[in-house]
């Protein structure tokens, strides 16, 4: 059974509601800014508007600004759309209420500022969960621009996603009707958007094959996205069709690329693997609770590069385990820590935006603090990062966390796996 982003009973009207209240009086909530040394800017990228382009949020080092302009978490209503229609319950109905419980977050990053860094940065392309979208792992990606790290959050187009979209060219009515225009993203008068929503398994349909046909499209995109960056940076003239006041001129000669990352949650861990397996560029990847059945046992031999496996308490399963247990290697160094207390949603922000009752109840929230879960996630990360991406920063000090070594820690897994099974 696919993973998902929200576990709701048949009750879904009624948990909504319930949703609603119990997030009336948390002014408190919000997604964490980055800790480290930089500020941490963003932009949104689509190159090629068909939908065999690449689209990704992009989150940099860029210079302080006095009153930084915060991007909205959800960027338009068409993704709580597919939110609504992910979680299969009425859309005008969910419209409301996710707006009244998430339409007021902002990104903890400004949009378009300057990009600034001192040295080149290291690049981490992030892939994210089913039902997911490029904004909802701010937290993960605002912290690694913030200690350095160029990160693509790709938005996945194999039907994988809650939602997302891509420019087609306007039929004539369309360019006769001057309204069409105003809501657009689209720098091209000529160009109109046209959104994909989550697609479904069909009745009969074997899940393997949709999953397994996804996963690979979604490494595609991930390689796709690094390839745009690698044009960027050495300097070839690149057309974003979106609206934006970045300058993309700035960042040639900023990446350093003999140091890049895969990185995701959930089905995106498992799209990090497979990236890892298709493009050597890729020195080392991170998987997020990854969900391994979308991937073909073939594969597990053919991925040469380290990889650490960072698990939530609650979501695992013996059989997906002994799947991460196939990569285990006598000379690649392959690492597996579970955080305690923790559940699969830990990771998105979606953890950080309830409060602590409701998102309990909704699974969005494990036992332990979500920030203290988090900086184990993000700690753990970077010292991996350092460690096979052979960077000279000081994140060595959280070394310890990669072999479990905390309280809130366990080496390697809760699981039992038999050894029959692996």
């Amino acid at each position: 059974m696919a993973p998902s982003f929200f576990c709701f009973s048949d009750h879904r009207r009624y948990t909504l509601g319930l949703f609603a209240m119990g997030n009336t009086c948390s002014n408190h909530l919000g997604i964490p800014q980055g800790k480290g040394p930089n500020a941490v800017g963003c932009t949104d990228f689509m190159m090629d508007h068909t939908a065999q382009g690449s689209f990704f949020r992009l989150y940099y080092p860029c210079q302080e600004t006095e009153k930084p302009d915060r991007p909205d978490w959800v960027p338009s209503v068409e993704y709580f759309n597919g939110l609504a229609d992910f979680m299969k319950i009425n859309r005008s109905l969910s419209e409301r209420i996710f707006n009244y419980l998430f339409g007021s977050f902002k990104i903890p990053a400004s949009l378009d500022a300057p990009f600034k860094s001192n040295e080149k940065c290291p690049v981490v392309i992030f892939s994210h969960g089913l039902g997911a979208f490029r904004t909802l792992y701010s937290a993960i990606c605002a912290e690694l621009a913030s200690q350095g790290f160029i990160v693509a959050s790709v938005e996945h187009r194999d039907e994988s996603a809650s939602a997302t979209y891509y420019l087609r060219e306007k039929t004539e009515s369309e360019k006769a009707d001057k309204t069409v225009s105003i809501t657009s993203t689209s720098a091209q008068d000529t160009l109109i958007e046209e959104w994909m929503y989550y697609r479904n398994l069909q009745h009969g349909e074997s899940e393997f094959n949709l999953r397994n046909k996804q996963v690979k499209q979604r490494a595609d995109e991930c390689i796709l996205a690094l390839d745009k960056l690698m044009e960027i940076n050495s300097g070839i003239p690149v057309q974003n069709v979106l609206k934006s006041k970045f300058d993309w001129t700035t960042l040639e000669n900023s990446m350093d690329l003999c140091r890049i990352a895969a990185v995701g949650h959930s089905f995106g861990g498992a799209t990090a693997i497979e990236a890892l397996c298709k493009d050597v560029k890729f020195k080392c990847g991170v998987a997020l609770d990854a969900w391994m059945f979308p991937l073909d046992d073939e594969i597990f031999p053919r991925v040469k590069q380290p990889i650490f496996f960072i698990n939530s308490e609650k979501f695992q399963w013996a059989g997906n385990i002994s799947r991460m247990k196939k990569l285990d290697s006598a000379v690649i160094q392959r690492k597996m820590i579970t955080i305690r207390g923790t559940v699969h949603q830990s990771f998105p922000d979606f953890t950080f935006l309830t409060g602590n009752w409701i998102g309990k109840l909704m699974k969005l929230k494990g036992e332990i603090d979500s920030q203290i879960a988090m900086d184990l996630c993000n700690q753990a990360t970077l010292a991996f990062l350092q460690r096979h991406l052979g960077l000279h920063k000081n994140f060595d000090q959280w070394d310890a966390l990669i072999d479990g070594q905390d309280p809130n820690l366990i080496q390697g897994t809760n699981v039992t796996v038999l050894q029959s099974a692996i």
